[in-house]
Parts: structure tokens; sequence; C-alpha cells
């Protein structure tokens, strides 16, 4: 019961590794506000978990949005110590169409900055004022932001730019007993995951990872939750890939391109 007393808000919580976060979460005693901007999804997760949660509605990349669920779940609590951050541009309208640079959409550039990283800055900035006893922020960020690709440059820029925003977040609150860090998941096999990638992107994403197996967003929720809880204390400002060691290693995917290209 390491949340026991402790109030968590969770963003994109309605589904995959929020729902997952708030679940564990509120397993281990916190009550947890499962934000969204799908408050449906929220309110089937915040159910699941029962008196202990709520649900909120809450487009992180809209100010007003963000402000507001974070003062409703003020009222419904009356305190904060856990924000996970976790809201991400997904859809594949604007993920899918994240492709090529000279080809991309200014739009879907800035659809997804407003998303992913105008969303944690705004997390950031309405959760802190109200963490008055120190408190734990942990973002969802990506191994896209810790290597190059060859598609989703936009995506992947961004999850880099939280990998440096959590570390100034972590410099300028450390003081006050406020702890930033993030998790950079690798494949989860996600609902949507499972629904829309084919058995042969499987076996690719399998080739790149050493462990035999996929994040699950429970395995994810893990790391949350320990990053989030006393025992990481003494960890902030730092970046922790979840992703079966594929970043631990040559990059294959590199490879074969040059190798295509060269043929």
């Amino acid at each position: 019961m390491r949340f026991r007393d402790r109030v968590a808000l969770v963003t994109g919580g309605g589904s995959g590794i929020g729902a997952a976060t708030a679940l564990r979460l509120a397993s281990e005693g916190a009550r947890v506000g499962v934000a969204d901007i799908r408050v449906e999804t929220a309110w089937q997760v915040a159910s699941a978990i029962g008196s202990a949660a709520y649900a909120l509605e809450c487009d992180v990349a809209d100010e007003g949005s963000t402000a507001s669920a974070v003062a409703e779940l003020m009222d419904r609590f009356g305190r904060l110590d856990v924000a996970h951050s976790n809201a991400a541009c997904l859809e594949p309208e604007v993920y899918g169409r994240d492709g090529d640079l000279l080809d991309l959409d200014v739009e879907v550039w800035d659809r997804t900055m407003a998303v992913n990283l105008r969303g944690a800055m705004l997390v950031v900035k309405h959760t802190v004022p109200h963490m008055i006893e120190g408190g734990a922020i942990v973002v969802t960020s990506s191994v896209s932001g810790l290597v190059g690709d060859t598609d989703h440059a936009a995506y992947g820029t961004s999850k880099s730019a939280l990998n440096g925003f959590i570390r100034y977040v972590a410099t300028m609150y450390g003081s006050r007993g406020i702890r930033c860090n993030a998790v950079a998941p690798g494949l989860v096999m996600t609902d949507t995951a499972r629904a829309v990638m084919s058995p042969t992107m499987l076996a690719e994403k399998a080739a790149e990872r050493v462990l035999p197996w996929a994040a699950s967003p429970e395995d994810v929720a893990s790391v949350v939750a320990f990053l989030a809880s006393d025992e990481a204390r003494c960890i902030t400002g730092q970046t922790i890939a979840v992703d079966g060691g594929t970043t631990a290693h040559r990059p294959e995917h590199a490879l074969r391109s040059w190798k295509d290209a060269a043929s």
C-alpha cells in the first residue's frame, strides 16, 4: 500500500498504459483521478476501480480543459501527490500521417506537439502548485525519443523533447520535494497495438528486442508506480527505458535501410 492516503492524476487514463497505471496506483491505496479526452473510457476505468476513483474529461492540449480537470480533482479529493502525464496523440489521422518529412503536413506536426509536449507542460503547470507536501510526476516518453527512425519524426521529436523537459521540471522544483521522471516504452501490447499490428510488424518489433517478450501495459505501470513511490525518492530527472532491450544493441533497422538503399 505504497500510496495509502495519496491522490494521483493519470492523463490518458482511459486505456492502455494510463488505465493500467490508474488500476495499479489504486490497488496500492491511491485515490485516482482518471482523465481522458474520451470521458466515457475514463468512466469505465474509474468504475472498475470503484469509489477510490473519479473520471475527468480532459484535453491536455487545451489549458482551460487541463486546469478545469485539476481543479475538479482537487474539489473531489482535496490534495494531489502524484501526476502521470500519459496522454499522447496516436489518432490514425495524425500519427498515421507522420511519415516522410518532405511530405509532412505541418498540421500533423503541430497537433503532435500540442498533445505530446504542450500537454505534459500544462499538466506540470497545473499540478505542481497543489503538491504542497512534495510529489512525484512521471511522464510517458518513448524509445522513439531516444533513437532516430525512418518515419514518425513529429512523434519522436516530441518524445525527445519530453526527455529534456523532465530534467527542467526536476531541477526547478526539486527543492520543494517534487520529483519528475519519464518512462520510455518500446512496443507495448495494448488493445490498439493488437488490433493494428500485422504478424510481420510484430515479428519486426520482436527482432529489435533482446528479450523474447513484448511489454504489457501492466509492465509499464509497474515502473510508473515505482518512480512515483517513496522507494524512488532519490531518483529524479531520469528517463527509464521499458523496451525489452530494444535500445541496448546495434540498430538493425537502420542498417537494413542503408543496405536497401545501396542495392
